[in-house]
C-alpha cells in the first residue's frame, strides 16, 4: 500500500494538470447531473414495520392523509371576552372566509357557528371524555383552532407560509382589529424548517483559516487545506447527495451534517499531508518525491483514519431506521470523497505550489529558528521519521512519562466525572414547543396547550381495520381509551368513505415530550387493545408522537449491537495497522471515554440547561433520539483519526529504536503541534454549527466539539502517553498465531520501494 501511494502521489504531482482536469470534469458532471436529475431531501420520519407506520399506511390508503399539508391558525379572544361574543364571531367568520380564498388552500375547518353557539348555551364542556369530534374551541371559549389544508399540488415552502400569514393578518386588520390574537403553526411550519448555514458556520471557517495561517506561516499552505475541503464539499454535498436522494430517503438535515463533518476531516487530512510534504522539502527531497513520501506516510494514515470514520458511520445501517441509513450512506460518501481528493488532488496542487512552500520554510528558518532546526535534527534522523519536533511538546511528553501513574489516575477520574450525566440521558424529539418563545409557532403551541390541554399538541391516532373488527368492539374501544388515566379525551370512530377503516383521535393528559405520554402509548398497545379487540393486530396507534416514540425505542434497542459492531470492526482494523492487541484495545476504550464525556456535556447543557443561552436556546430540550447513535459513529471515527496519526509515529519510532519510552515521547513531540492545530480547526468548524437554529445541528456541533477537545488534549496528550508508559513493551505484544494476518503498515519511508527510497535518500543527503 505505501508503495502504491508513493507512486500515486508522485504521479499526481508530475501530471498535475491532467489530475486536476479529471477532477474538474467529474465535479462539473456531478453538479450538472444533480441539477437535472437530483432528488428531493426528505422531511418526514418513517419506520417500516413499526406499529405507527402500519397505522399511517392504513390511514393513508383509506383516508388519503397525504392529500395536502395542514396548517393550524390559532386565535385567542381579548381578555375578559370569549369567541362567542359578536365582535369575535364576525372576525372568525371573515378570517375563515379570507383564508379559504387563498389560492394555496383546499379547505378551511372550524370553529363553525355551531361551535360558538354551544358556548352561549353553556355546553362547551360537559365533563365527558368522549368528544363529538376534535374540538375547535377551548372549554372556556377563549381559544379557537382553525385547520387549513393546502391543495395537494402546493409545494410547501416559506413562501406558502408567508402568503398564509399575509392573508390571515389582512383579514384581522380589515374585520377584526383589536378583537383577535392570531398565531400560526402545524405540520406546514414543521415541514418548511430547513437547517441553513449562517454566520456561525462562516466564523468557524474563518477561525480555521487563522489557525492554519498560524500553523504554517504561509498563505499558500493555509489555502490548500481550505480549498481542498471546500472543493470536496461542493462535489459531495451539492452533487452526490442529491443523486443519492433519488433512491434513498436522505433527510433534509443530512447535507448540513455532511458539510460539518466534511469540512472538519477535509481540512485535517490535508493538514497532515501538507505537513509531511513540507518536512520532505526541508529534508532536501524534490517536489514529486516529497509528494510521494507524504502520500506514502500521512496519506496512508488518512486512508486508515477515513476508513475508520466510514466504517463507524456505516454502522448506522444496523439501526434499521431508513432515514438514518440514508444519512449514514450520504455522509460516508462525502468522507470517502475527501480521502480520495486528499491523496490525488492535493499532491497535484502541491506539485504546483511545492517550491513556494519549501522556500517559505527556508526563509522562516533564517528569521531566527536556527536553534529549533538544530534541535530537530538532533532529535530525529531522516530514516526514523522526519516529524516536526517541538521542544515544548518534547518536554511535556517526558514530564507525563515521568509521572505516568498520577496522570493516568487523575485524567481517568476527570473523564468519568464528565461522563456521569449520561445516566440521566433522556431521548426524545424537540417540537414547536421548543421554538423561540417569540416565534408564532411557539405561541400557537402554547395557546393550544393552554386552551385544550398539554396533550392536544401530540394526539394519538388509533387506526382500525373495520374488516377485522365489529362496530361494538370499536364502541368498547372508544370507551376504554377514554377511561384510561393517561387520556384526557377521545373522539368517536370516524369511518372512511368505503367503510374499511376507522380512526379515533385520543388526546393524552401529558405533553408529547413527557415520559408519561410514552408510558400511556405503551399501555394502550400492550394492554388495552388486546383486552378489547379479539384481533389486537386489527388496530394500530400512530401520529407524530407515536412515530417519534417508536424511533426512540428502535434506536435504544439497537444501540448496544451498533456500538459493539463499530468497536469490534475498528479494533480489527487497528490490529492490522499496528500489529498489536493492547494498542487497539486501549484506543477503543479511550475513544469510548471521550464519547462519554461528550454525551455528559450534551445532557448537562440541553437537558439540565447549564449555559443553555450560550447555544441559543431559551429552555431545555430533549436529546434527539437518533443523535446518540449518529454522534457515536462520527465521534468514534474522528477520534481514531488522532489515534492513528499519533500511534503511527510512535510505532515508527519504536521500530527504529526498540525503546518504548523514547518512542512515546518522540511521538508526542512529532505530532502534538499538528494534532493540536487539527483539533482546533475541527472544534472551530463544529462550534460554528452550534449557532444554527436547528436543535439537531446544535447538539451535533456541541457534542463533536466537546469530544474532539477532550480527545486531543486529555486523551492524546495525557492518557495515551501515560498508559503506554505504564504498559511498556507489552504495548506491542502480538501473538505468533496472528502473524499471518494481512498488514497495513503506516511506518513511514522504510516501506518505500528500494529504487525510489535510494533516490529520495540520495537527494536528501546531497540536497
Amino acid at each position: 500500500m505505501p508503495t502504491l501511494l508513493y507512486k500515486l502521489g508522485r504521479a499526481c504531482a508530475i501530471h498535475r494538470l491532467r489530475t486536476v482536469a479529471v477532477w474538474v470534469v467529474l465535479a462539473v458532471s456531478l453538479l450538472v447531473a444533480n441539477h437535472v436529475y437530483g432528488g428531493e431531501f426528505g422531511r418526514g420520519i418513517e419506520l417500516p414495520g413499526s406499529d405507527s407506520e402500519r397505522a399511517h399506511e392504513l390511514l393513508r390508503s383509506e383516508f388519503g392523509t397525504d392529500s395536502g399539508t395542514t396548517a393550524l391558525v390559532v386565535v385567542q379572544a381579548p381578555a375578559g371576552s370569549t369567541l362567542a361574543d359578536p365582535p369575535q364571531t364576525v372576525a372568525i367568520a371573515m378570517l375563515r372566509a379570507t383564508l379559504a380564498e387563498n389560492p394555496d388552500v383546499a379547505f378551511v375547518d372550524g370553529p363553525h357557528p355551531g361551535d360558538l353557539a354551544r358556548l352561549v348555551g353553556g355546553t362547551s364542556n360537559d365533563g365527558s371524555r368522549i368528544m363529538r369530534k376534535q374540538p375547535a374551541v377551548s372549554p372556556d371559549g377563549t381559544i379557537g383552532l382553525i385547520s387549513v389544508r393546502l391543495r395537494p399540488d402546493v409545494e410547501t415552502s416559506s413562501h406558502v407560509t408567508a402568503r398564509l400569514e399575509a392573508t390571515g393578518d389582512a383579514a384581522i386588520a380589515n374585520f377584526g382589529a383589536g378583537t383577535l390574537r392570531v398565531t400560526y403553526g402545524g405540520d406546514l411550519y414543521r415541514e418548511i424548517r430547513e437547517p441553513e448555514t449562517g454566520l456561525g458556520e462562516a466564523v468557524g471557517l474563518l477561525a480555521a483559516v487563522v489557525i492554519l495561517l498560524v500553523a504554517f506561516g504561509s498563505i499558500v499552505a493555509m489555502g490548500l487545506p481550505i480549498g481542498l475541503a471546500l472543493f470536496g464539499i461542493g462535489i459531495g454535498v451539492f452533487g452526490l447527495m442529491g443523486l443519492l436522494a433519488l433512491g434513498l430517503p436522505v433527510p433534509d438535515w443530512a447535507p448540513n451534517m455532511a458539510m460539518m463533518i466534511g469540512l472538519g476531516v477535509g481540512i485535517d487530512y490535508a493538514l497532515f499531508i501538507v505537513t509531511r510534504f513540507r518536512e520532505g522539502l526541508a529534508d532536501g527531497l524534490t517536489v514529486p518525491d516529497a509528494a510521494g513520501r507524504a502520500n506514502a506516510t500521512a496519506g496512508l494514515a488518512v486512508i486508515v483514519a477515513g476508513g475508520t470514520v466510514v466504517i463507524a458511520i456505516l454502522g448506522l445501517i444496523m439501526s434499521w431506521v431508513p432515514f438514518m441509513t440514508a444519512a449514514a450512506v450520504s455522509v460516508s460518501v462525502v468522507v470517502s470523497l475527501m480521502v480520495a481528493a486528499s491523496i490525488t488532488v492535493l499532491p497535484a496542487l502541491l506539485g504546483w505550489v511545492g517550491p513556494r512552500l519549501g522556500a517559505r520554510r527556508r526563509r522562516s528558518r533564517g528569521l531566527g529558528s536556527e536553534r529549533f532546526a538544530r534541535i530537530r535534527r538532533r532529535l530525529q534522523s531522516w530514516r526514523g521519521g522526519t516529524g516536526d519536533i517541538h521542544p515544548v511538546w518534547h518536554r511535556w511528553g517526558a514530564h507525563v512519562s515521568a509521572h505516568a501513574r498520577a496522570y493516568f489516575v487523575g485524567t481517568l477520574s476527570l473523564l468519568i466525572v464528565l461522563s456521569a450525566p449520561v445516566i440521566w440521558l433522556r431521548l426524545g424529539f424537540p417540537d414547536q414547543g421548543n421554538d423561540d418563545p417569540n416565534s408564532t409557532t411557539r405561541q400557537a403551541y402554547d395557546l393550544l396547550a393552554e386552551g385544550f390541554g398539554p396533550g392536544f399538541n401530540g394526539p394519538l391516532i388509533i387506526a382500525a381495520d373495520t374488516t377485522r373488527t365489529t362496530p361494538a368492539e370499536l364502541s368498547q374501544l372508544t370507551a376504554a381509551v377514554g377511561a384510561d388515566p393517561g387520556i384526557a379525551a377521545v373522539t368517536p370512530p370516524l369511518y372512511s368513505q368505503v367503510g374499511d377503516a376507522a380512526a379515533l383521535t385520543a388526546f393524552p393528559t401529558t405533553a408529547p415530550q413527557d415520559e408519561a405520554t410514552v408510558e400511556t402509548l405503551e399501555r394502550l398497545r400492550s394492554e388495552l387493545l388486546p383486552m378489547v379487540l379479539r384481533d389486537p393486530d386489527a388496530a394500530h396507534i400512530g401520529g407524530a408522537t407515536a412515530t417519534l416514540a417508536d424511533v426512540s425505542k428502535r434506536v435504544t434497542d439497537r444501540l448496544p449491537y451498533f456500538i459493539s459492531a463499530v468497536v469490534v470492526l475498528s479494533f480489527l482494523m487497528l490490529i492490522l495497522v499496528f500489529r498489536s492487541l493492547l494498542v487497539p484495545l486501549k484506543a477503543a476504550i479511550l475513544n469510548l471515554l471521550s464519547i462519554g464525556a461528550a454525551y455528559g456535556v450534551m445532557v448537562a447543557v440541553f437537558q439540565w440547561g447549564w449555559g443553555l443561552r450560550l447555544v441559543g436556546l431559551a429552555e431545555p430540550v430533549p436529546i434527539v433520539s437518533f443523535l446518540p447513535m449518529f454522534t457515536f459513529a462520527v465521534l468514534f471515527g474522528l477520534s481514531m483519526d488522532y489515534e492513528v496519526f499519533l500511534l503511527s509515529r510512535i510505532r515508527e519510532n519504536y521500530l527504529s529504536s526498540g525503546d518504548n519510552a523514547h518512542s512515546v515521547v518522540s511521538g508526542i513531540a512529532n505530532t502534538a503541534r499538528v494534532i493540536t492545530s487539527a483539533a482546533l480547526i475541527m472544534i472551530s468548524v463544529f462550534i460554528g454549527f452550534v449557532s444554527n437554529a436547528d436543535p439537531v445541528l446544535k447538539m451535533m456541533g456541541l457534542s463533536l466539539a466537546t469530544a474532539i477537545a477532550v480527545d486531543a488534549t486529555v486523551i492524546r496528550m495525557v492518557l495515551v502517553p501515560a498508559s503506554m508508559k505504564l504498559l511498556g513493551d507489552a504495548n506491542w505484544w502480538f501473538p505468533r498465531w496472528l502473524a499471518r494476518l494481512p498488514s497495513l503498515h503506516i511506518d513511514g519511508e522504510r516501506r518505500l520501494p528500494p529504487r525510489e527510497y535510494a533516490q529520495a535518500a540520495t537527494e536528501a543527503l546531497t540536497g
